[in-house]
């Protein structure tokens, strides 16, 4: 019983995809799908019945007994049937006629076309409308269907307005249909289209006879250009009340038409008129026409007969005021700016990085500082042409680099838009660690340690904490130095006292991915007094300042070039005795060492020549002395 339940059922019938669209041209017979059952030998034959085979509407479908193809043999109307069509299939032995395989039923439906057009349940409607009516409100109902498959595009519809007689006032069916007249009766009549919205639309009409009688009150209509805040009109008012007192001002207020915001009225002082502003720019494609409804009342209350006030008086006057907005030439926008863009740093160049979503203008690059891409003028696609780094001062530390690209319509003038691009750079580890300061001053008489400081350009996880270590294969090096401790921040440690002077420490540093930086850390050993200060630097600082201000006290400082060969012109005098005085008021003094240059002036007003030699040697002194203490520092040292 156990291997009977773990047998695996095989699928016995095989049933290929049966679509059948409607009213589907032919040619007939056209086979629309292909039966299989595993359990049809040399003598079967396959069976149909069902709904388009023997139950209405007969003969759609047949089915071959043999190779069991199903075949479709005329046009089928979906909307006339509107129930899937349910067929049984059955395969037989054809010698024994006993059923091989238990029946399938199947249901087929058909693919809807949109071979029906909307239709209004009144062909032709005719409505009075009553004086002053509710604005907005049209005592018309329209109804249209479509008998195509619901809740599909083929059975949507869009109702629109196709024709108006007379063309003015313009009826929009989505705002208000009435306007307001000066006199007379006006018979209109208006044309209502209904389409859907299928691959080939269709559509149908329906005519509304509208009668109406107007009001006599005042119309106004005005013009703004999209976007400007102006003044748009004035509206003026009759009063017979005494001028310029509170009986006779007028106060202007709105009714409706200024949900948004976008108007205001305010009150001349000299002639009582209404100034109609925009005060927010309007939108030439969200609003052509705005339809104001403006009231008017006195600064105080009216008074009725018989001295009984009526607060707010009787039914304030109004006025219909029209804006039209007249469309400016727009400058192109970018839908999605800022457009964030993500890669790596250092890939090759040649992607694309951007494309806008209309590039129906021309396009430039406004802004890019480091020229890192290119803008195909016509399509707008900007694309890296050169690699990108994350570590650039451009980016002035951020990983982000920003472009700003230009859109410039064909208007006249043309007008430009801006779209900024982000392009948001991935770090890679393109940075070797390096020391922060190469150079420290190690105080010989206090402490054998200093610390050392690493960098990297990168971030994590391709920068610190560092590992460090000594560089080089001298023993004489691991002898006289240690590192403690070795990782995040290093101590160089003296493993026995120093003499004075100079010491050139290689490190080896490695960051978290173990990309190796090599540096050279130059360390002075020195004798420092209590608060780490040199002795020897100080005494030269002092000299130094004290030459500078002797010198800067007296004049101007001129520069005078070094002469290497002299005077070579010979002029004979016949005479002997010393010689002339010497009026050089700088001795300068130039002396190299280990091809580092110190020059030397020192101010010499004796004409002595005992003294010049004396000078000359304490100047040659003091520029080896100065040319030792610049190899130590690394710097140029100009005395004075």
């Amino acid at each position: 019983l156990l291997d009977e339940l773990l047998v695996r059922s095989k699928r016995r019938w095989v049933l290929s995809t049966i679509e059948l669209k409607e009213e589907d041209p032919g040619p007939f017979p056209k086979v629309i799908s292909r039966m299989f059952n595993n359990m049809s030998g040399n003598n079967h034959e396959f069976r149909i019945s069902g709904m388009g085979v023997d139950e209405d509407p007969k003969n759609v479908f047949s089915i071959n007994p043999q190779n069991g193809k199903v075949s479709a043999h005329k046009p089928i109307d979906r909307e006339e049937y509107q129930k899937p069509f349910h067929i049984k299939f059955e395969i037989y032995d054809s010698l024994t006629k006993e059923p091989l395989d238990k029946e399938l039923a199947f249901d087929i439906e058909i693919k809807d076309i949109n071979d029906n057009a909307p239709t209004f349940l009144k062909p032709r409607m005719q409505v009075n409308v009553k004086e002053n009516i509710e604005e907005g409100y049209l005592p018309v109902q329209l109804q249209a269907m479509d008998r195509d498959q619901a809740n599909t595009s083929n059975s949507k519809i869009t109702i629109s307005l196709i024709k108006q007689t007379p063309e003015e006032p313009k009826i929009d069916l989505k705002q208000d249909l009435l306007q307001v007249y000066d006199k007379h009766t006006y018979t209109d009549f208006v044309i209502v289209q209904a389409r859907d919205h299928g691959e080939v639309p269709l559509s149908s009409t329906v005519m509304c006879d509208v009668k109406y009688e107007t009001v006599l009150l005042f119309q106004y209509n005005g013009v703004v250009n999209e976007s400007a805040i102006q003044d748009v009109l004035r509206v003026a008012v009759e009063d017979k009340d005494t001028p310029n007192t509170p009986a006779w001002r007028a106060e202007y207020y709105f009714i409706k038409g200024n949900e948004e915001g976008n108007y205001e009225i305010k009150t001349d002082p000299i002639t009582n008129e209404g100034i109609l502003r925009v005060i927010k720019g309007k939108d030439y494609e969200k609003t052509i026409l705005t339809n104001l409804q403006i009231g008017v009342r006195n600064e105080e209350p009216f008074k009725v007969c018989k001295g009984k006030s009526a607060p707010g008086g009787d039914t304030p006057d109004s006025v219909e005021i029209s804006v039209k907005v007249i469309d400016v030439n727009d400058p192109p926008e970018f839908k999605n700016s800022p457009a964030d863009v993500y890669q790596k740093e250092e890939e090759k160049p040649g992607k694309l990085l951007f494309t806008p979503v209309d590039p129906h203008f021309r396009f430039e690059v406004c802004e890019d500082p480091a020229g890192w891409v290119s803008i195909d003028k016509k399509t707008g696609k900007v694309t890296s042409v050169k690699k990108m780094d994350r570590e650039s001062p451009f980016l002035n530390g951020t990983s982000i680099y920003k472009i700003l690209i230009c859109s410039i319509d064909n208007g006249e003038p043309p007008a430009t838009g801006t779209g900024t691009i982000l392009v948001h750079l991935g770090d890679i580890n393109d940075n070797k660690p390096q020391l922060v300061n190469k150079g420290v001053i190690m105080c010989g008489n206090k402490n054998n340690k200093v610390k050392v400081t690493a960098k990297d350009d990168d971030i994590h996880p391709y920068s610190g904490p560092f590992t460090f270590s000594l560089g080089g294969n001298d023993e004489t090096l691991e002898k006289q130095w240690k590192l403690e401790p070795a990782y995040g921040w290093c101590g160089l440690v003296s493993r026995n006292p120093l003499a004075y002077g100079n010491y050139s420490v290689p490190l080896v540093i490695l960051d978290q991915q173990n990309m190796i930086g090599q540096d050279t850390l130059e360390v002075m050993v020195c004798d420092c007094e209590e608060k780490d200060v040199l002795r020897t630097l100080l005494c030269v600082s002092a000299v130094l300042l004290l030459i500078f201000i002797c010198q800067c006290g007296k004049e101007e400082f001129k520069h005078m070039p070094m002469v290497e060969e002299g005077n070579q012109t010979l002029i004979k005098y016949n005479q002997e005795g010393g010689g002339s005085e010497c009026k050089v008021c700088w001795l300068c003094s130039v002396c190299k060492l280990d091809s580092k240059t110190v020059s030397l002036c020192v101010l010499c007003y004796s004409t002595n020549h005992t003294v010049l030699a004396i000078w000359s040697l304490l100047n040659l002194f003091i520029c080896v002395f100065s040319a030792r203490l610049s190899q130590l520092l690394h710097l140029q040292t100009v005395w004075l």
